[in-house]
């Protein structure tokens, strides 16, 4: 039987029956609460009662967290936590909960830990046996590939490209033969940047530009990757990129490079794949006989 130190209990707190939960080591909770892409009214009843119940709410921007609460009348302290504050923050925001105060936590839009530092603090949390409580709430990477037109039944989420060339350059090889649908975000002052890089490292493929989500000037943009980088060749960027990229296909598996098989089983690896495993993947993915990437990986 669990100790009852363990034990998680719900209870009710406040007005409006707001659901909170602690536990009886006296520690608070910490909320990751999902909020709008860009549209209010896609805020879930329950994260609008928890921003209400809890204790303070720590924003990536509190500034656009203010809109929010103030478009729905809630009255919370607010604090920042953002890449640049996040050592100095983490451990303060720590402290609090420990305490057994309640924090939510919420990013610019969507969900918390999604391509920001609310990672850090969720990591730091379950190592100090601090509880968490998921409210779920809209991702941009989910929206824009379910309208994408591009293979959903699988794909793999990058989030923001690494800004160093090299760093960069290492990632997109590795990505160049992934089958599934490749998911990332981009900045609008990078976009024609990326389009071109990618363009050179995979090759012409079919794309998805998503951009302004659920907001006023939403646009899907389909096409290939040279069609995208025409069309925005002169024109100005603006708002929040979702770029989805169509998964290598078999037509452009042929002439594969040493190079491009050992990068293959490189990725493959770093996603936890054995050896074994990995060499087999990998043969199968570039079409290529397992003996010869076999030969080229296993050489000292």
């Amino acid at each position: 039987m669990k100790s009852l130190n363990n034990i998680v209990q719900r209870f009710y707190h406040g007005t409006g029956k707001r659901l909170l939960l602690v536990n009886n080591k006296g520690k608070g909770t910490l909320f990751l609460v999902g909020t709008p892409l860009g549209n209010l009214k896609d805020i879930t009843l329950r994260a609008l009662e928890t921003l209400q119940s809890v204790d303070l709410i720590a924003a990536e921007d509190t500034r656009q967290t203010q809109k929010l609460l103030s478009h729905y009348q809630i009255q919370k302290p607010l604090t920042s936590y953002y890449e640049h504050n996040k050592k100095a923050k983490g451990p303060w925001l720590i402290e609090k909960l420990s305490a057994g105060e309640n924090i939510a936590l919420v990013s610019d839009a969507g969900m918390p830990g999604v391509s920001d530092p609310g990672e850090d603090l969720v990591k730091a949390c379950i190592k100090e046996e601090i509880p968490l409580s998921v409210i779920p709430g809209p991702a941009a990477f989910l929206t824009a590939l379910v309208a994408s037109g591009l293979d959903c039944s699988s794909f793999v989420f990058v989030g923001f490209l690494p800004p160093r060339k090299q760093e960069k350059e290492k990632l997109l090889a590795e990505l160049k033969w992934e089958p599934r649908t490749v998911i990332f975000y981009e900045s609008p002052h990078r976009l024609q940047k990326t389009l071109a890089e990618i363009k050179e490292a995979w090759g012409e493929r079919e794309c998805c530009l998503a951009r302004e989500l659920t907001k006023i000037f939403e646009e899907y943009q389909r096409g290939t990757l040279s069609e995208l980088i025409q069309y925005w060749q002169n024109r100005s960027v603006k708002g929040e990129i979702t770029l989805l990229i169509a998964g290598a296909c078999d037509e452009a598996k042929q002439a594969i490079t040493a190079e491009e098989m050992i990068a293959c089983f490189v990725y493959l690896t770093k996603k936890g794949l054995g050896k074994k495993e990995a060499i087999k993947e990998t043969a199968r993915l570039l079409g290529v006989p397992k003996r010869e990437v076999y030969n080229l990986v296993m050489i000292k």
